[in-house]
């Protein structure tokens, strides 16, 4: 009896463990669940400047990849997460590197989309602190759907935008070409 209950519990300690990843200290899970998708962790890594780590990001998808172009592409739900790991980060300097991201991820070319880009630099203008996440998933039938420690704050329509928001970190021109490469564990 004894060994049996020491084998249930290893069993439920190993399936916890693979459930969850834990990176820049603080602990992602395996899936996450967006109105009716199951979307999983395809990669996870941190975002560090200057050897301060800044936050920690995952990227969800319903089916596991390496290839950056396949999910810039796609018109499947997916989610970036991003939790804040360091006190450094406020609201006005996550508008500035996303903004710069955007600059980037669209080759300089934002003024077609510079009006939903406004609308995605709205959900990072209150207060940010340390250890709050934001979840930005992209729903095929509704958008872009922005949520901050776990609470839906609004949605961005459209393909291109979305294209845009995850080629931050996905482009040919990545915010962090090692967090890039972490996003993209997936096979």
């Amino acid at each position: 009896m004894k060994n049996l209950l020491l084998l249930l519990m290893a069993v439920v300690v190993s399936s916890t463990a693979v459930a969850q990843k834990e990176v820049g200290g603080v602990t992602l899970p395996a899936t996450q669940k967006f109105e009716k998708h199951t979307l999983h962790l395809n990669g996870a890594g941190v975002r560090e400047r200057l050897w301060i780590d800044l936050y920690a990001a995952g990227l969800y998808l319903e089916t596991k990849t390496s290839n950056a172009e396949e999910v810039l592409n796609s018109d499947k739900p997916m989610a970036i997460r991003l939790h804040i790991v360091s006190k450094l980060i406020t609201s006005e300097k996550m508008v500035e590197a996303v903004t710069d991201g955007f600059e980037k991820s669209t080759n300089g070319n934002t003024a077609p989309i510079q009006k939903e880009i406004d609308s995605l630099l709205g959900f990072f203008k209150e207060e940010i602190k340390k250890n709050d996440y934001f979840d930005l998933v992209y729903v095929p039938s509704r958008g872009i759907v922005a949520h901050k420690n776990g609470e839906e704050r609004g949605v961005v329509k459209g393909e291109e935008i979305k294209r845009a928001l995850f080629g931050i970190w996905l482009s040919n021109n990545p915010a962090d070409g090692g967090l890039k490469k972490d996003l993209l564990a997936g096979k």
